[in-house]
């Protein structure tokens, strides 16, 4: 089973509402060289409670390095984006990979693109998450009929999907092929 050993980047990467911490922005429970100064005590949020990184508990990224090693850090909460086009509005299941801003292209890691290309097969896009609103949509091969790579660049919107939001628009396979 792996740990966390010296890893923390989740601390630095996600937001945590309930501490008013933006992504990207260190937490302030975090201390140097001494990690988590709340973990697993009554001040630790519950929203640290509740999160695993996905490195840790799932299998799908055994070929991937450690996040503090890689520069990103794998969510396992999925979410979803909602594409309009030509007047019909679908929702597409998005795995989240916060990347660390030193490293702006971590999301080229080789071992990372597997990765995506496996979710992909899956009906599943990855958003890349710089900090709190700046984000890169890709779409690996599976999606494009001529079997390309689409990186889309955006910000967020204000609107967060609460979990009722994520399990409807999750509810049933959603899956998109990119023409032309």
């Amino acid at each position: 089973m792996r740990q966390c050993g010296s890893c923390n980047l989740c601390c630095k990467l996600l937001p945590v509402q309930p501490l008013d911490k933006k992504a990207g922005e260190r937490c302030k429970y975090l201390k140097f060289q001494k990690g988590c100064t709340v973990y697993h005590r009554a001040e630790m949020p519950m929203d640290c409670w509740v999160w695993n990184c996905r490195w840790l508990v799932n299998n799908d990224t055994a070929d991937l390095r450690r996040p503090d090693h890689a520069h990103y850090v794998i969510d396992i909460m999925p979410d979803y984006i909602t594409l309009q086009a030509n007047g019909s509005t679908q929702e597409i299941q998005v795995a989240q990979v916060w990347i660390d801003p030193k490293y702006p292209n971590a999301h080229r890691d080789p071992a990372l693109r597997s990765w995506m290309f496996r979710r992909a097969e899956e009906g599943i896009a990855t958003l890349v998450r710089f900090n709190w609103k700046d984000c890169l949509t890709i779409f690996a091969p599976p999606f494009d009929v001529n079997g390309e790579w689409h990186e889309i660049r955006g910000g967020r919107s204000d609107a967060e999907h609460s979990l009722t939001d994520i399990m409807a628009a999750l509810g049933g396979s959603a899956r998109m092929v990119i023409e032309g």
